[in-house]
């Protein structure tokens, strides 16, 4: 980001230039932001040619006429601006101007400000030599975006001020696209018609609506107008990545004033950043406006419930976060969550996913996949967070209820057990509970009945707590029990395929060799798990090569474009069932084997199985007569290199 500032202000310090130059971004990315809090002061800190900068900032949002843009123009410059309005913009670095101003001006102009009963021209009436302008809204502006353009060329090319637009390139390209729709299409089809390309002795060369789409673009090419125009006018286009850290942080400054608030959120920042990063954009001003939600939230809850847990906290802000995202983002219809009344009736639902093929039903499985995949959650669902995002009502009745709801059902989990270590800072267990919580975890560690990764996780703070003197038993024996509970708690366990992730909230904690064995040891048993894992999966990815050959090459492309699953794969099964399928999947499975030899990782090891199918395969078309299939092989062999050190 600060290279984009220097970039900025390179370009304003030349002398001589007689381009603009284009910020393109996302909706919501904090461009605005971006603006008002990186650039512009340090434009106007500039004294060049002994001249002060100063910039004009202009939405053209809404904008209906040009005129428009040269009144605002002329209100950001005119000495006529009366002392009322200077103070307000004094006051409001970087406002726009309020629209009673410009009202005013009309005023003027009906009640004889004018010259010989003419109407004023603004464009004739402001100086912005001195000026640096940014237009911002682009793609919003309600007039023609070429007229646009063409009107802000007059002030770069001509009389070399330095501009700065400010657009979604994306979404210009769409209005583009889309503007007059049902004319455009009238038109092109009565053209069509009138060269007899829909007559009843007409051979069609494309589809009809092929053709009226290409009839369109031919005659209303609105894009490349744009095109021509941006080439003229725009030297350098920047594309505008947010710089989430800095942006984030300067979002939880407006809770300065809530302290305990201000507090959680800052030590969750790091799930504010991972769950915004899952929601698949860059809206920050959907983030925003979620964080407004939850000080609501938060506040109504720890009113509740001045003791909640931080794991339900926690699990309070990524569901609100997400939801916020999934409804106002334009993911989902609001109605997907309208029918579920409580955590309970969402992970029952979760479960029947996986025998049902209703819609609603897989796209809550692919929520939950997504915002809380691997993580220790109990809650997941707050139907009073859903009501007040969908309908802005903060339902009391069924927030009083889920709020019992959670208290009893955090009570039956144990609260005194492992989980207020795992998701809650020790200092805040009571000193007359501590020793019972250390009891019950560690039984509960001995039983084998947590979850694998839980165990890791756990014996770093055992091993922490040992070191600061909380921990009457040695921390070689307190090892020896998580190791032999590891090993009970495998027998049931699932591969985790992103430990190392779900893992680095702790990557802060000093390590010890303990602590390190402890973790070997996970690693050592979440690799047979893998094993495991993948053969079981691999021996389901080679019963569809003949069943559902589709479904297996799709399986293969989407869920394993990664993953080295053909390294699980038995060879002469493989070769046995693709003799079985049809030619054009054979032609699609060796584009897919191209691919993967092509990813050096995945080649490296899957090339067992490579060497293996690729010795079936010659030795069965050797001799034989020549057919489609067995020139099909063929090629798939020749896509296999012959060894593995050869370079793809």
């Amino acid at each position: 980001m600060d290279e984009l500032v220097d970039i900025i202000l390179d370009y304003v310090r030349r002398e001589y230039t007689d381009y603009a130059i284009m910020i393109n971004g996302e909706w919501g990315s904090g461009k605005t932001y971006f603006w008002e809090n990186k650039v512009r002061n340090k434009i106007e800190s500039l004294e060049l040619n002994g001249k002060q900068y100063k910039t004009i900032y202009m939405s053209l949002y809404g904008i209906s006429n040009l005129e428009e843009i040269s009144k605002k123009l002329f209100m950001e410059t005119t000495q006529m601006m009366n002392k009322s309005l200077k103070k307000y913009m004094e006051t409001n670095p970087g406002a726009t101007i309020p629209e009673y101003a410009k009202t005013g001006l009309d005023m003027a102009n009906l009640f004889g400000v004018n010259q010989l009963n003419e109407k004023l021209d603004y464009a004739n009436l402001f100086n912005i030599e001195d000026k640096v302008l940014c237009f911002d809204d682009l793609e919003r502006a309600n007039v023609d975006v070429i007229d646009v353009l063409g009107y802000i060329n007059n002030f770069v090319e001509h009389d070399h001020i330095k501009t700065i637009i400010i657009c979604n390139e994306k979404e210009l390209a769409n209005k583009l696209k889309n503007s007059n729709v049902e004319m455009k299409t009238f038109i092109a089809t009565y053209i069509l018609d009138k060269e007899g390309k829909f007559g009843t002795d007409a051979i069609l060369e494309k589809p009809m609506v092929d053709l009226i789409q290409d009839k369109v673009e031919y005659i209303f090419d609105k894009a490349n107008d744009y095109e021509r125009i941006k080439e003229k006018l725009i030297g350098e286009t920047f594309e505008y990545i947010p710089e989430f850290s800095y942006i984030i942080n300067g979002l939880l400054m407006r809770y300065e004033s809530n302290k305990e608030l201000m507090r959680f959120l800052r030590e969750n920042t790091p799930i504010i950043v991972s769950t915004f990063n899952k929601t698949g954009t860059r809206n920050l001003r959907i983030l925003k406006h979620a964080l407004n939600d939850f000080e609501k939230i938060y506040e109504n809850v720890k009113k509740a419930n001045e003791n909640i847990s931080n794991e339900i906290l926690q699990s309070l802000l990524i569901f609100t976060i997400a939801i916020s995202f999934e409804i106002k983002a334009g993911k989902v219809t609001k109605n997907k969550f309208v029918d579920i009344s409580s955590n309970e009736e969402y992970k029952i639902i979760l479960t029947a996913s996986n025998k049902t093929k209703d819609n609603t039903q897989f796209y809550l499985k692919e929520f939950d996949n997504n915002y809380y995949f691997n993580t220790k959650y109990v809650y997941r669902f707050f139907k009073f967070v859903e009501i007040y995002v969908r309908t802005r009502i903060f339902d009391m009745r069924v927030f009083t209820r889920e709020m019992a709801d959670i208290d009893k059902t955090t009570k039956k989990s144990g609260t005194l057990g492992y989980e207020r270590i795992l998701s809650e800072e020790y200092w805040r267990i009571p000193d007359e509970d501590f020793d019972k919580v250390i009891y019950n975890t560690l039984e509960l560690v001995r039983s084998g009945k947590l979850e694998l990764i839980n165990y890791v996780k756990l014996f770093i703070y055992f091993n922490y707590f040992h070191t600061k003197g909380l921990l009457r038993e040695d921390i070689s024996s307190i090892k020896n029990q998580f190791m032999a509970g590891m090993n009970l708690a495998s027998v049931n366990a699932e591969y985790y395929p992103d430990a190392n992730e779900y893992l680095s909230d702790f990557a802060g904690v000093e390590t010890y060799a303990d602590v390190d064995e402890v973790i070997a040891y996970f690693t050592i048993i979440n690799g047979q798990l893998k094993e495991k894992a993948y053969k079981e999966n691999a021996e389901e990815l080679i019963s569809l090569i003949t069943k559902k050959p589709e479904s297996f090459l799709n399986v293969l492309v989407n869920d394993y474009s990664q993953e080295p699953i053909l390294a699980y794969c038995d060879p002469e099964i493989v070769f046995e069932k693709l003799l079985k399928i049809p030619n054009p999947d054979l032609v699609l499975f060796t584009q897919i084997v191209s691919d993967r030899i092509n990813n050096k990782e995945l080649y490296k090891e899957e090339y067992k199985c490579y060497k293996v199918l690729k010795q079936k395969i010659d030795k069965y078309i050797k001799g034989k007569v020549k057919n489609v299939k067995l020139v099909l092989l063929d090629d798939l062999s020749q896509v296999i290199p012959e060894t593995k050190s050869k370079k793809v």
